[in-house]
């Protein structure tokens, strides 16, 4: 691979892999950091990420190559008997002094989605504080460029403030590779109407518009209210995610983006509407969001409605239609968006996905300027592509007012696709059904029963109910059993306890209770 060869040649520093969402940049990484751990160029890993259902799924990904890594634990240095750590941004950002005294020059530090670093300031000053003392640091994103003057710790910079990535894979290689879906934008546009103040103003996406009656227009052409606006559009989708799993997908799922929660609430009222089905939606403030994502990744219902909780990470491959309802339109969310359809399933061509998107002037662009990279890479497939996303033009968000505005009517329909029929993906990797290189294996493989920190959230769940059986059966506290426990296996507490001594205590606290007393 491109990225892993250019890695073996970087001995410190940082390095920077931008590679379009979906295109792989996990493995990469995680293969540096098996040979580095195996060649003890590395002492240890730490892998920084955005959210935690991000650590859960690097770890779980490492396990697969032999790298275990520990979650959610308050120190770089990784428990007895794993390999290194996955934890948030906002977890080193509390105590960045103590993660600074912890690391170790030869920790390999990892870090996932790093323009988020650039976003949270507090993120980035702490990220820096806390990793200053390792020798590497591996950046990766997808979207590596910023709107705002805010830096990404690492990054190097050219002069007009556009990041220099040290390997580039762009979206337009990926699809090119057929390792990505193309995406089809469907714009649609009609006649819109809405109040202002005392006014009434109608317009289509064609006529240029003032801010503030561009914004209004935007949100009525969102507006779950109008029979003949979105509710049409939604409507138009179903009818694509129907045909697609006629014509041979058949778990092929939709996605609609909308505004906020009571907005998604509403969008999920209408799907249940035009298709007889309840769609799941999924709020970034619900405390089982993740789960409900998890599972919707796994089943086959067709449609599922989201606020916040479709940016990185988000792995749903049989995604294959969806609708841009929300008001955020920065080219950092518009990129974010897209890159949730063009995930590809193994055993499967690299069949495009379908984005309906209202035909804003602003949304119009950033759709034309991945078109504009497909297009260059067909005729010039050896060019590095730049994106002028950071453009002031096409950096707006839809903002709230307390003016008088209220959505009156829509006549809107899809238009023809913006960019006619995508571009046929290649073919020489698709018959390995892998949008990822594979493995190469390991010199004694081994059998691999679940991540390290699975097993060990498991046994540790396991010995405290035991504990507490105990309690009830002799009237001991839990501090004097796990005391006991701990003096039987010889280890200080059970935050140093390995798998070994995990299954042992298990063990112990099962013979203890079987015996009579």
């Amino acid at each position: 691979m491109r990225a892993l060869a250019a890695m073996d040649r970087w001995e410190r520093g940082s390095f920077l892999v931008s590679a379009a969402p979906g295109a792989g940049k996990t493995r990469p990484a995680l293969e540096l950091a098996r040979r580095g751990l195996a060649s003890g160029a590395a002492g240890s890993v730490l892998v920084a990420c955005p959210t935690g259902p991000l650590t859960r799924q690097w770890a779980r990904a490492a396990s697969q190559l032999g790298v275990e890594l520990a979650v959610d634990v308050p120190s770089p240095r990784p428990p007895n008997g794993f390999d290194g750590v996955a934890v948030t941004y906002a977890r080193i950002a509390k105590a960045p002094a103590r993660w600074g005294r912890a690391a170790s020059a030869r920790t390999l530090v990892i870090a996932d989605e790093a323009h988020h670093l650039g976003e949270e300031l507090a993120w980035g000053e702490a990220f820096a504080r806390a990793v200053g003392r390792c020798e590497r640091w591996l950046l990766l994103s997808g979207t590596p460029f910023r709107s705002d003057a805010t830096p990404i710790p690492g990054v190097r910079y050219d002069p007009a403030g556009v990041a220099e990535p040290d390997v580039s894979y762009s979206y337009a290689d990926a699809v090119l590779d057929g390792i990505c879906r193309p995406v089809c934008f469907v714009a649609y546009d009609g006649t819109l109407s809405w109040r202002s103040g005392d006014d009434v103003i109608e317009s289509s996406f064609e006529t240029v518009l003032t801010g503030r009656e561009a914004s209004r227009r935007y949100r009525t052409a969102i507006s779950t209210e109008l029979p003949d606006g979105l509710p049409r559009i939604l409507r138009e989708a179903d009818a694509k995610l129907r045909m697609l799993r006629r014509d041979g997908h058949p778990d092929a799922g939709g996605l609609v983006i909308a505004a906020d929660s009571s907005h998604a609430r509403r969008i999920a009222a209408l799907l249940r509407e035009a298709t007889g089905r309840s769609a799941l939606v999924v709020l970034h403030n619900e405390p089982r969001a993740a789960e409900k994502l998890a599972a919707f990744t796994n089943a086959r219902d067709p449609w599922i409605v989201a606020v916040n909780m479709v940016s990185e990470g988000v792995d749903i491959p049989r995604l294959r239609v969806g609708v841009y309802a929300t008001a955020a339109k920065t080219p950092l969310v518009f990129r974010q968006i897209v890159g949730r359809f063009v995930r590809t399933i193994q055993h499967r061509p690299a069949e495009p996905s379908w984005l309906y998107i209202p035909a804003d002037p602003v949304l119009r662009d950033h759709a034309a300027a991945v078109q504009q990279e497909l297009r260059h890479a067909l005729r010039r497939p050896e060019d590095e592509f730049a994106s002028d996303f950071d453009r002031p033009d096409v950096t707006e968000s839809e903002r709230g007012e307390t003016l008088a505005f209220k959505p009156l009517s829509a006549d809107v329909t899809p238009q023809m696709t913006l960019f006619g029929a995508p571009a046929p993906p290649a073919t020489q990797r698709i018959a390995a059904g892998a949008h990822e290189p594979a493995p190469e294996p390991d010199p004694e493989p081994r059998p691999h029963h679940g991540p390290a920190f699975e097993r060990r959230a498991r046994l540790r769940d396991e010995r405290h109910r035991l504990v507490a059986e105990l309690t009830r059966r002799d009237g001991s506290t839990h501090r004097e059993i796990n005391a006991w426990v701990n003096r039987k296996l010889g280890i200080r507490s059970v935050e140093h306890a390995t798998l070994d001594d995990l299954e042992r205590s298990v063990e112990l606290l099962v013979s203890k209770l079987t015996r009579r007393r």
